[in-house]
């Protein structure tokens, strides 16, 4: 006889049970209405309009088989729904891009188990797009980058990933992610005490994780602290990495100024890995420049030197910086290996001048890293200003798309930005101005937008055509995406720590220049600054003209016994008129009338043999923009 067998207490007898075919379909029917009974709709369903989206947001409802949420929406006050869109049970949110402004949306949102089942919906929201001010966007692209850091970090360490991963985490990226909660306890984002807790959690992973002569490497295991190799031989120390980390760390001592007792152990756990860096050990103790690498298991096999220009300013700052003797590096490196070759440019591109850099001053990125905490403004060292030479950079990179050599769809004066991000061809690239493969039609917001302190009604009018127009496009819970390519419909739908780091903090830094201050007040800084050879300037950036007005004008040679050439730069196409004055105000020779001009440079021959000697000028004139050049004409003879 078939049966199944059911224990009663332990010691009791075993009885046979038949099961018949009846009782079967009855347990069936009973296994079914219980286990695939209609789930629960989520709870706690809000709506907040923005500029151009709402965001829903809800409790999930707990039960086991959900398998995701249906969302509705209603155009007409709740009269009728329909359905918007579903998501995976992982969500708690929905991001309805409008568009528009002005529009007030009613939602529902419904639950789905594993075979098809719904809840009844919640009850209905309403909330509306507006019309939001510049200081408003500002702070809704900080508060959702911000996520990235908070929500996304990991949570064993509180460091930030890498990019979309569950255990790495990287230095560099959480050294930004630290200046990112500075802000977020700063605008009121999370409480003091959250930021504090948050912080402490970090240091405490810090003390125990790999070191290597007190740098961090690149990648670390976000739970055990252990390194992992960034390639096959950088399975150690990373000092430019340790640099950025090192620069978050000492702008958020300075700002947990309190004497609670926690910030208190925070700052004292800072200060003691600021104070174990090694960094005379990565100029291989007597070099007269330093080096990216070094593993125990690979030397210096990298053999990466850091000369200047690019992204590890800071290197050289903090490493001369170090109070500790036996760590820090003599000031003359600044000299023999940040500055040694190839540093000085002094050439112009579109009308602005590159005192040091290279062609085009490189992707914008090298203007970002160092000078999160690094205020480079109302300084000077023997080269040049670096706000000044930032500012230029990033007009010279506004300039080349707006330019658009390679005819690159939807670049503009509103869509620009070149630097290194996701890529739809090869993955990574460092995009820059240059040939067509360093510029290949990928724009990625970080470059416009951490550059706000130094162009903000430039990156501001970047900003509202990224998130207005292209926003259906970029944006997503924690912000503008990485990068997209319009030519190839293309939207990496990533997020990278060293991306949207540099997006938060500069917004802040053009706003209140809240990391500037608090990481320059560190009694380390100003003393290296001295020592660098950085001194005052009071000097201003010129020419910062809306890139639709004349960049540049030159005449040479400048006197002249009668022939000369005239050279001229335009950042786009412009319509142009020029003539040439004497000290009357006699117009004595048209040398373009209403004249179109292609974007870039342009060379005009003068010439001037009729013109009796004496001084005259050159008047330049466009639809927004007036430039006059003195031009002195010499006796021949």
């Amino acid at each position: 006889m078939q049966g199944l067998y059911f224990k009663n207490t332990p010691g009791m007898k075993l009885h046979p049970v038949v099961i018949t075919k009846g009782m079967v379909l009855g347990i069936a029917l009973l296994s079914s209405m219980s286990v695939w009974a209609q789930p629960l709709p989520p709870t706690g369903l809000s709506a907040t309009g923005y500029d151009s989206h709402i965001e829903l947001r809800w409790s999930p409802s707990g039960e086991p088989g959900i398998s995701g949420y249906r969302i509705y929406y209603s155009d007409n006050g709740g009269s009728s729904f329909s359905h918007l869109g579903i998501v995976n049970a992982q969500r708690d949110y929905y991001i309805d891009f409008i568009g528009e402004q002005g529009v007030t949306r009613s939602y529902q949102v419904a639950a789905i188990n594993n075979i098809g089942q719904e809840s009844p919906p919640t009850a209905p929201v309403a909330s509306a797009t507006y019309a939001m001010s510049d200081d408003e966007l500002l702070t809704m692209v900080q508060e959702y980058t911000f996520r990235y850091f908070w929500e996304f970090a990991h949570p064993v360490s509180g460091m930030a990933r890498e990019r979309n991963t569950t255990s790495i985490v990287t230095s560099g990226g959480s050294g930004f992610g630290i200046m990112a909660i500075v802000v977020g306890m700063e605008r009121g984002f999370i409480t003091r005490e959250q930021g504090v807790a948050r912080l402490l959690k970090i240091v405490n992973f810090l003390e125990t994780a790999d070191r290597f002569k007190g740098a961090f490497p690149h990648w670390m295991n976000g739970a055990t602290g252990d390194v992992v190799p960034f390639s096959q031989l950088d399975d150690g120390g990373d000092i430019v990495e340790t640099a950025f980390l090192i620069q978050g760390l000492l702008a958020a001592r300075q700002y947990l100024d309190e004497a609670d007792p926690d910030e208190n152990l925070v700052r004292q756990k800072i200060t003691q890995i600021w104070e174990t860096v090694d960094w005379n050990w990565y100029r291989k103790l007597t070099a007269n420049v330093m080096y990216w690498h070094w593993s125990p298991n690979h030397n210096f096999a990298m053999n990466f030197a850091l000369r200047g220009f690019n992204e590890t300013h800071i290197v050289y700052l903090l490493a001369i910086a170090s109070p500790v003797g036996v760590y820090n590096i003599p000031p003359g490196l600044y000299q023999t290996g940040w500055a040694s070759s190839n540093y000085v440019n002094g050439s112009s591109y579109y009308g602005y001048p590159l005192q040091v850099g290279g062609y085009r001053g490189g992707p914008l990125f090298f203007s970002h890293y160092s000078y999160l905490g690094f205020d480079p403004r109302g300084i000077r060292d023997a080269y040049t200003n670096y706000f000044h030479r930032n500012t230029y950079h990033t007009l010279i990179n506004r300039a080349h798309c707006v330019a658009n050599p390679f005819n690159r769809v939807g670049y503009s004066e509103s869509c620009w930005g070149l630097t290194a991000s996701d890529d739809p061809f090869v993955g990574y690239l460092a995009h820059e101005p240059g040939n067509s493969t360093l510029d290949n039609g990928t724009i990625s917001p970080t470059a416009a937008l951490s550059s706000m302190p130094y162009t903000p009604q430039q990156s501001i009018q970047a900003l509202k055509h990224f998130y207005r127009d292209l926003g259906h496009l970029t944006w997503g819970y924690y912000g503008f995406y990485d990068a997209f390519h319009l030519g190839n419909n293309w939207v990496s739908n990533t997020y990278l720590a060293i991306d949207q780091g540099p997006i938060i903090v500069m917004i802040e830094n053009y706003r209140t220049q809240l990391l500037w201050n608090n990481f320059m007040a560190n009694p380390e800084i100003a003393p290296a600054l001295t020592a660098l050879g950085f001194v005052t300037d009071t000097s201003q950036v010129v020419a910062v003209e809306d890139i639709r007005e004349l960049t540049h004008g030159k005449i040479y040679p400048n006197p002249t016994t009668g022939q000369s050439t005239l050279e001229l730069a335009f950042g786009q196409a412009t319509t142009a008129t020029i003539s040439l004055w004497d000290v009357f105000g006699r117009n004595v020779l048209e040398i373009a009338a209403n004249q179109k001009f292609a974007a870039g440079l342009h060379y005009l021959p003068l010439t001037l043999d009729h013109l009796t000697p004496g001084t005259y000028r050159i008047q330049i004139q466009t639809d927004s923009h007036s430039k006059t050049l003195p031009l002195v004409r010499l006796n021949s003879q």
